[in-house]
């Protein structure tokens, strides 16, 4: 058993912590005071393979294993958190294109979604679809060599100033549940559809969220991705990758708070000595290290188990999503304690960092849907000896 990277690993990670000390530090805390969706910076990124990190070569992709794409946006998100959870979501997005996309889709929609010169978003959750994201309502009618959709989503990062989207919609009935709901690619500027407003958020705010509706969008019958009742499982796929990609964004930003913090004990001094004399402080940041560690290697071991497409890779998924992304807003919180005053202040770096992580526990499935699942699992006859 090695943990230390190996040589391909430790080249990600340089070329990204290069990327993101040059590209993604210097702007993000005007990106987010601005609101500023930095385009031609993801573009930049996928100039590097980061677009496309786990995408297959057959459409231009990197074929990286997850474990090395979360080495990557660990990276990423020191730099910039909001822009390295996008980059994410597009990654996310173009992988289902890429693996379940006909031809004709492929070849429409790949070659630029691959270098970043176009982006997609991911639209799953509706207004009334969240946590139970089965019960979802937009649906897909088939009319001849078209499918027409109705609906609407929410909460759609990058909405509004990506090219493309990848939509779940109801094929089958309502009482189908899952098995009615089939995954498409659609153009977003297609006819019929139309984005909500930028929605004024706590954090992230270096990439829109928006709600989109669906009036008779027409598209054709090739945008299928798979097979008619796959999308939710498709869905479900996605989000055991998903939930490793917003863990390790996570520990990134955590990372970044715990390097900034263990600069301001030593630069800051009270009572006519060094915070970092103060043993209450001395030991506040050892725990923050110490489980952002754990953080870390548990995000790790869930990508080397869905790498090696382990029977438990989804437990695995979740439970790293769940404690990662606790520990992460933990340690951002506590970077801001030992900061004080100016930790609140938009002058540094920590009350963003709080900020943003914050969403971390709620998306890509909640935290307590998150232990809904790990418990599911670890009731069952077995389980605790097959989950160590």
């Amino acid at each position: 058993m090695d943990f230390n990277l190996n040589e391909d690993q430790l080249a990600y990670q340089e070329a990204a912590r290069a990327f993101a000390e040059g590209e993604l530090m210097p702007n993000a805390a005007s990106w987010d005071e601005e609101k500023i969706f930095p385009l031609e910076t993801i573009t930049k990124a996928g100039e590097m393979g980061f677009c496309a990190m786990y995408s297959p070569e057959d459409v231009g992709g990197m074929d990286m294993k997850r474990t090395d794409a979360a080495i990557v946006l660990e990276e990423l998100a020191r730099g910039c958190t909001a822009t390295a959870a996008f980059i994410s979501i597009h990654n996310m997005a173009l992988w289902m294109i890429a693996n379940w996309g006909t031809e004709q889709a492929k070849a429409e929609f790949c070659p630029t979604l691959v270098t970043g010169e176009d982006l997609v978003s991911y639209c799953l959750t509706e207004p009334n679809a969240g946590s139970d994201a089965a019960s979802l309502r937009t649906s897909a009618r088939k009319d001849g060599d078209s499918y027409v959709i109705n609906g609407g989503k929410m909460f759609i990062s990058g909405a509004g100033s990506t090219k493309v989207l990848v939509v779940m919609a109801r094929t089958g009935s309502q009482e189908d549940g899952a098995k009615g709901i089939s995954a498409f690619v659609i153009p977003a500027d297609a006819e019929g559809v139309s984005y909500g407003k930028n929605e004024p958020k706590m954090g992230w705010n270096a990439q829109p969220t928006r709600a989109i509706s669906f009036e008779n969008v027409r598209i054709p019958s090739h945008y299928l991705l798979g097979k008619e009742g796959e999308g939710f499982k498709f869905a479900m796929m996605g989000l055991d990758g998903g939930r490793i990609n917003i863990a390790t964004t996570a520990v990134g930003t955590a990372q970044a708070a715990l390097e900034a913090s263990q600069r301001y004990m030593h630069e800051r001094s009270q009572f006519g000595k060094s915070l970092a004399n103060f043993q209450a402080l001395q030991f506040k940041l050892a725990d923050m290290a110490t489980e952002l560690v754990a953080a870390r290697q548990m995000v790790r071991l869930a990508g080397f188990k869905l790498d090696n497409n382990h029977p438990d890779k989804t437990t695995y998924c979740a439970m790293a999503k769940q404690f990662a992304t606790d520990v992460s807003f933990k340690v951002c919180n506590e970077a801001m304690q030992i900061h004080g005053g100016y930790g609140y202040l938009r002058e540094y770096p920590i009350e963003r960092y709080v900020r943003d992580t914050r969403v971390h526990q709620i998306l890509e499935g909640t935290n307590e849907v998150m232990r809904m699942l790990v418990s599911r699992r670890i009731l069952q006859d077995g389980a605790t000896e097959s989950i160590r």
